[in-house]
């Protein structure tokens, strides 16, 4: 193996860099991987426009958290992983102590152990991800569908914590990469959902990963008028999932579902954002509201599984292929919002 290795190293607002870094090695307990595909995301979008994320990196700082790859090297101590070895290490694991872990609400871990690097030639896993939240990878699985396996973790959280039941209506909002797989999610487990989406690569999307109806509208508030005509006596979907990240979509959602209806605020605003809610509609409708942070290591197997079962049309996803050297080209593109899901970082 090499000494040194290329890297993308984020250094601040929309500046990424490529650089020659100094291959990692394993300390006990770690792995180092090699990289067969990493995943552009939603999240490093906007830590690129930012140039930081406050629990999760800050520059200069390796990048990237979606990623799988075949280990090249174990760390003293460990035996369930060898060289060779086909791997998805997830972006983070709880410590399984704190308050909150002991209440199997390990996404909310007091002390979560993010990893980034993924846009590189090799990833040093930590220990604790190596023992808690690092799986191996059927031999029929390719890596870059493998490496779905984080989002897809979120979007599972969203919709198990949605309570959807087989046959009910479930309605949601945005149509970006998170959007999409909680909609897919949503229709393989036998309910009938409703795409709300802006651009028109959205909706042939909805459409093959096997929405009911697909609503594309550039206004919310239209949107929600023609989702409502599409229920019985225009009474509501059972189930809205806000998966924009946006105010005015948090606010509407509440519009959009029945009486006794559950709405789930998915997608982060930023910082510092407020909303304005009717409380007479959501205390006389009976209107349960939550929202679903991150994923917990058993809902990451559960993602694996329920790629490596085929049922997931992982490919639908991948909707382009670019070499590390072309990273900051790869997240302008995305900032022009251009239809794009998940491009494959080829290191």
């Amino acid at each position: 193996m090499a000494s040194t290795m290329q890297a993308a190293v984020l250094h601040g607002r929309e500046d990424i860099r490529i650089e020659q870094v100094p291959v990692p090695s394993a300390a006990p307990g770690e792995l180092i991987v090699r990289v067969g595909a990493a995943l552009t995301c939603g999240t490093d979008l906007k830590v690129f426009r930012r140039g930081y994320h406050a629990r999760m990196i800050v520059p200069p700082a390796l990048f990237g958290h979606e990623l799988a790859g075949t280990v090249v090297e174990a760390g003293p101590g460990i035996s369930e992983f060898k060289a060779g070895d086909r791997v998805v290490a997830l972006n983070s694991a709880p410590c399984g102590q704190c308050y909150f872990c002991l209440r199997s609400q390990e996404n909310l871990c007091d002390d979560l152990l993010f990893n980034n690097g993924a846009y590189a030639e090799f990833i040093r896993i930590p220990a604790r991800i190596v023992e808690k939240n690092t799986l191996h990878i059927p031999d029929h699985v390719p890596f870059e569908h493998a490496a779905l396996t984080e989002p897809l973790a979120c979007a599972v959280h969203g919709f198990v914590d949605s309570q959807a039941r087989a046959g009910d209506t479930v309605a949601v909002i945005g149509g970006g990469p998170l959007g999409l797989m909680i909609l897919h999610v949503a229709a393989l487990s036998g309910c009938e959902a409703i795409a709300l989406v802006r651009h028109p690569g959205q909706a042939e999307a909805a459409k093959q990963l096997g929405a009911a109806h697909v609503v594309q509208t550039r206004t919310i508030r239209q949107a929600i008028k023609q989702t409502r005509t599409l229920t019985p006596n225009n009474r509501g979907v059972d189930i809205a999932i806000e998966a924009v990240g946006v105010p005015e979509a948090w606010e509407e959602a509440i519009e959009l579902v029945r009486k006794g209806g559950i709405v789930n605020f998915f997608g982060g605003p930023p910082a510092d954002s407020r909303v304005s809610l009717d409380t007479n509609r959501i205390h006389y409708n009976d209107i349960t509201m939550r929202a679903t942070f991150h994923h917990t290591p058993a809902i990451c197997r559960r993602s694996l599984e329920l790629i490596a079962s085929g049922r997931f049309q992982a490919g639908a996803f991948i909707t382009g292929h670019a070499h590390l050297y072309e990273l900051n080209r790869v997240f302008e593109k995305l900032m022009n919002r251009n239809g794009e899901i998940k491009t494959v970082i080829v290191p």
